[in-house]
């Protein structure tokens, strides 16, 4: 994958933008920070790196990225943390606790910790602040996910852990916990040149769509997202069956799986029963190297879907805006913070409120082009990964320089 240069992002952020990257990346010269997460392959977290690092490692920041190894009793035992965190209820024995720990203390001895910074993704790898004690250094834990109503008994076996960084860092307001250690809000993004977020020429669009057996004349309504049961597929699917009986449309659900979620097959078992023998309902299990193929997917359709029960960020809405699409969503996680309702997107509660609202979005072309319109410059102004490296920078300068107040 070709990594863009910094110039690229001027004609859509502005010089200014750039031109302060690299003034405060100036001042992280000869500073070394390594990130930490669960997967190299699949998710928000992995694409965000991928595109992030080389980045900073062009501003001069030698930015380096590391993932936890574990086997699949250790994922399974963090699914069922990313659950529970969620507000799900779920039963932790002490010997899973003690195993995750120990999963986490076995990475401690094969992974690189020459560096002045750590920034550790969620809650897989950390335990892993347990080499501060050994290394000193700067250490700050960055939370995707939503912490609005987590399990009370998990949440205290991680704040054991999470009370000894420097720095929490949350996505979103409503995430913020009762810590004693100070916090961040830095929102995700998306980057625009990524191959899931590019232009691309009509041709190539349609004839990936054609490819999967999509109808390009009939209007297409979209979910993109892994298939977890939090994204609430089974209930797209419903919304589908609701709407169909007045308007012939196609239902896509289109995703894949990560590598530290076991549970995405069983999810995907569920969701096939669900659409039955429809002809018009595709369901799409894509390989990680699909971005091309859902940017098209997404270029493609008339209305996109992101109908998650739960959410840390949702980064499939700022992609979809980006598009210029209109998008209902489950008003959950940080879906707010980039739809504001009936303005740049729409918010929804319920599976009968996402079918009247999509009902109205396909019976009213004109106003669905003003909702993806407001929802594009809302992304440009907010979301994009210019933003993100520059709240990054000056999280790490605020570790560096603690006597010193920085505002995020």
């Amino acid at each position: 994958m070709d990594q863009n240069q910094l110039n690229d992002y001027i004609p859509i952020v502005g010089l200014s933008v750039v031109h302060d990257l690299q003034v405060i990346a100036e001042k992280l010269n000869g500073k070394t920070i390594i990130n930490v997460n669960s997967t190299a392959v699949g998710g928000g977290v992995a694409e965000i790196l991928t595109r992030m690092i080389p980045l900073l490692n062009q501003l001069g920041v030698n930015a380096k990225w590391d993932v936890i190894k574990g086997n699949e009793r250790f994922f399974n035992i963090t699914k069922n943390f990313h659950n529970a965190l969620h507000g799900v209820k779920v039963d932790f024995s002490q010997d899973d606790f003690d195993f995750f720990v120990h999963v986490n203390r076995e990475n401690m001895k094969i992974m690189n910790f020459d560096a002045d910074i750590f920034l550790i993704h969620d809650p897989q790898p950390v335990v892993l602040i347990e080499m501060k004690k050994v290394l000193g250094k700067h250490w700050a834990w960055r939370c995707h996910i939503d912490f609005t109503n987590p399990q009370m008994d998990l949440m205290e076996f991680l704040n054991q852990f999470i009370e000894q960084y420097e720095y929490a860092v949350f996505s979103a307001p409503a995430f913020s916990r009762k810590l004693s250690i100070p916090q961040a809000l830095i929102a995700p993004s998306i980057d625009p040149f990524s191959d899931k977020n590019k232009e691309l020429p009509k041709e190539q669009i349609n004839s990936i769509v054609e490819g999967y057996g999509i109808d390009l004349s009939r209007p297409i309504v979209t979910q993109i997202s892994r298939f977890d049961y939090l994204k609430d597929p089974v209930g797209v699917v419903k919304v589908y069956k609701l709407v169909k009986p007045y308007i012939d449309c196609q239902l896509v659900l289109a995703g894949g799986g990560a590598t530290d979620d076991p549970e995405g097959m069983k999810v995907l078992e569920d969701v096939r029963e669900a659409a039955g023998n429809d002809p018009d309902i595709h369901i799409l299990f894509l390989p990680p190297s699909s971005d091309v193929e859902i940017n098209a997917l997404q270029r493609a359709s008339t209305v996109i879907l992101q109908k998650s029960l739960k959410e840390g960020f949702g980064l499939t809405v700022a992609e979809a805006l980006w598009k210029e699409k209109p998008v209902i969503a489950g008003a959950v996680g940080g879906i707010p913070l980039q739809i504001k309702h009936q303005y740049s997107g729409i918010l929804s509660y319920s599976i009968e409120g996402t079918a009247y609202y999509l009902k109205q979005l396909l019976h009213e072309p004109e106003y669905s082009r003003e909702l993806g319109i407001n929802g594009k410059q809302h992304i440009k102004e907010n979301f994009l990964i210019t933003r993100h490296i520059r709240d990054y920078m000056l999280l790490f300068l605020s570790l560096m320089n603690k006597e010193d107040i920085i505002y995020l």
